[in-house]
C-alpha cells in the first residue's frame, strides 16, 4: 500500500510504437540452403484464397479500382505516477518529431508544447515549426481551459500520425504558455478523444477523421490500463497497457463485449448510470440527465454529485467527511475492503478495493477515490476515469456511438504491478493515412468542461500549491 507521502511524491514528480518485426540482417558470403518440396493438392480454400490475391494483383497493376483494404494499430502506453495518468505518443511533421501525449476521452484537441513556449514546458520535448516543411500557421488563437488551469497558444497544421496511420492536414494547437505543473516530464501535451463537438478549437479530432473516413477495420478504440497504485517501489514510469485504432485485442478481454449506446449526441462519451452497490448494498441517486456519466481517460477517479457520494460512504463504517484541503473527499478505516460495482445498463463490473484506496492518511485511515464533484455549465454530473477503468477492457465505438465492457483477460491481469521499462516515443510506418475534413478553426461555442489526471486529487494539489493535469 502507498503511503501519503509517497503519492505525493509521485504524483509530483513528473511512450509509445507500433511493434514491428526486424528483419534479419545477411551478411556477405552467407549462404541459404534450397530444397525442393513434393508439390501438395491445394484444396479449395487455398484456390480461393490465391484467386482472390491473383486478382487483387493484377487490377492495382492494370490500373482498375478496388475496395482499399482497411487499417488497424496499437500503441503501448505508460503507466505515469502510480496511476496517476496514462500517456502514448504520436509525431508531428516532415521529417516526423516523435512526442508523448495524454490520451484523454474526455476532451477533443490536440496540443504540444512549442518551441516558444516559456512557462510551464520545462524538461519536456517541444515542438519546432521551423523544422517541417509541411508545417501551416494557421495564424488563430488557441485557448483551452481543464480543471487544473489552461493551455495557450495558436492553431497550426501538420502531418500527425499515430499507431500506423496519418492525417496530413491535422489541426492541433502549438502552446507557448501552460499553467505550472499542467505537464509533467516526459510529456508534451495531450490528445484529445472526445468528439469534435467539445473541441475548442473546433477542429475534427485525429481519432473522428479516422474513423469518419473508414479508414480503420472497424470504427472503434480501445484502451487496457495496467495498476500500480498498490504496488511497491513503484517507479515514475511503468508499462501503461495498450490503445488500439480500429480493432479490438481480443488477447486482452474474455467473453463479449458488452456495448451500451451513449446517452446524447456525441460530445463526452457519455453514459447513463443505471445502478451501483457497495459493500452489496443498492445507492440511490438521481436518474435522467442527472446519471450522465463521462467515461474519461483522462481522469485519475470517479466523482460525483454530493448526495450520491455521501450514499455511498454511508455504506462504509467509519468513514467520514474530509476537511481542510480533503474538502470533498471521504476516510475510512484502511482495514476496510471496500467493494464497489458498477452498471451503465447491462453487466455490473467491480472496482477492485485496490482502486478504491486512494491512499493512506494516518495509521488507520484510508481517502477513498470516489469524490465529490461540483459539475456547472452543461457537465455531465458523474466523471468515471481511471480508478473504473483499470479493471475493465473498454471500448470506445464511433458508429453506432457506444462505449463497450468487457472482463479483463488472464494476459491482462498479469500485467499489473509488474515492473518493466516504460514505452519510448517510437516513430513506426505508415499504413494508412485519411485527410481532415473541412472545419472551423474558431473556438467552439459550447461549454468546455474537463477534470483529468491528477487534477482531480484536488487536495494534494492545494497542499503544495501546484497545479496537476
Amino acid at each position: 500500500m502507498l503511503s501519503s507521502a509517497w503519492l505525493l511524491v509521485a504524483l509530483l514528480s513528473s511512450s509509445c510504437c507500433v511493434a514491428v518485426p526486424s528483419p534479419r540482417p545477411v551478411t556477405a558470403g552467407q549462404s541459404i540452403t534450397l530444397q525442393r518440396r513434393a508439390p501438395s493438392a491445394r484444396s479449395v480454400e487455398d484456390w480461393e484464397t490465391w484467386a482472390q490475391n491473383e486478382r487483387v494483383f493484377l487490377t492495382n497493376r492494370y490500373g482498375g479500382s478496388i475496395p482499399k483494404k482497411r487499417s488497424e494499430g496499437s500503441n503501448l502506453l505508460t503507466n505515469q505516477n502510480a496511476d496517476s495518468s496514462f500517456y502514448g505518443s504520436l509525431a508531428i511533421g516532415t521529417p516526423p518529431v516523435s512526442f508523448d501525449v495524454i490520451l484523454d476521452t474526455g476532451s477533443a484537441d490536440l496540443w504540444v508544447a512549442d518551441v516558444s513556449c516559456t512557462i510551464g514546458c520545462s524538461r519536456i520535448a517541444v515542438f519546432d515549426a521551423t523544422s517541417s516543411s509541411t508545417f501551416k500557421n494557421l495564424s488563430q488563437p488557441f485557448d483551452v481551459t481543464y480543471g487544473s488551469g489552461e493551455a495557450v497558444g495558436s492553431l497550426a497544421q501538420d502531418v500527425v500520425q499515430m499507431a500506423g496511420f496519418s492525417v496530413p492536414n491535422q489541426v492541433f494547437g502549438a502552446v507557448d504558455e501552460v499553467s505550472n505543473g499542467l505537464l509533467t516530464s516526459p510529456v508534451s501535451g495531450l490528445l484529445g478523444l472526445g468528439w469534435q463537438a467539445i473541441a475548442s478549437s473546433g477542429s475534427t479530432p485525429f481519432w473522428e477523421t479516422l474513423a469518419s473516413s473508414g479508414t480503420w477495420t472497424d470504427p472503434l478504440m480501445s484502451f487496457q490500463l495496467t495498476r500500480f497504485i498498490n504496488a511497491t517501489n513503484v517507479q515514475a514510469n511503468e508499462p501503461g497497457g495498450t490503445f488500439t485504432m480500429g480493432f479490438v485485442n481480443s488477447s486482452l478481454y474474455t467473453g463479449s463485449i458488452d456495448y451500451q449506446s451513449l446517452a446524447t449526441t456525441p460530445s463526452f462519451w457519455l453514459l447513463s448510470l443505471s445502478s451501483m452497490t457497495v459493500q452489496g448494498k443498492n445507492i440511490t441517486f438521481s436518474t435522467g440527465s442527472s446519471s450522465y456519466a463521462a467515461i474519461d481517460t483522462g481522469t485519475t477517479l470517479v466523482g460525483g454529485p454530493s448526495s450520491a457520494i455521501q450514499n455511498i460512504y454511508a455504506q462504509i463504517p467509519g468513514s467520514q467527511p474530509g476537511t481542510g484541503s480533503w474538502a470533498g473527499y471521504y476516510s475510512y478505516p484502511c482495514s476496510t475492503e471496500v467493494n464497489v460495482a458498477i452498471s451503465f445498463g447491462g453487466p455490473s463490473w467491480s472496482v477492485s478495493p485496490a482502486d478504491f484506496q486512494l491512499t493512506q492518511i494516518s495509521s488507520s485511515d484510508c481517502i477513498g477515490a470516489f469524490f465529490e464533484l461540483s459539475s456547472g455549465n452543461g457537465a455531465p454530473s458523474w466523471v468515471v476515469g481511471d480508478t473504473f477503468l483499470k479493471n475493465v477492457y473498454s471500448v470506445f465505438r464511433y458508429n453506432p456511438p457506444a462505449v463497450g465492457f468487457a472482463e479483463l483477460s488472464e494476459t491482462a491481469l498479469a500485467m499489473n504491478g509488474v515492473t518493466g521499462n516504460a514505452p519510448s516515443a517510437t516513430i513506426g510506418s505508415v499504413a494508412a493515412t485519411a485527410t481532415a475534413g473541412t472545419s472551423g478553426s474558431s473556438p467552439n461555442s459550447a461549454s468546455r468542461w474537463s477534470i483529468h489526471a491528477g487534477t482531480i486529487i484536488a487536495a494534494l494539489a492545494s497542499l503544495v500549491g501546484g497545479v496537476l493535469l
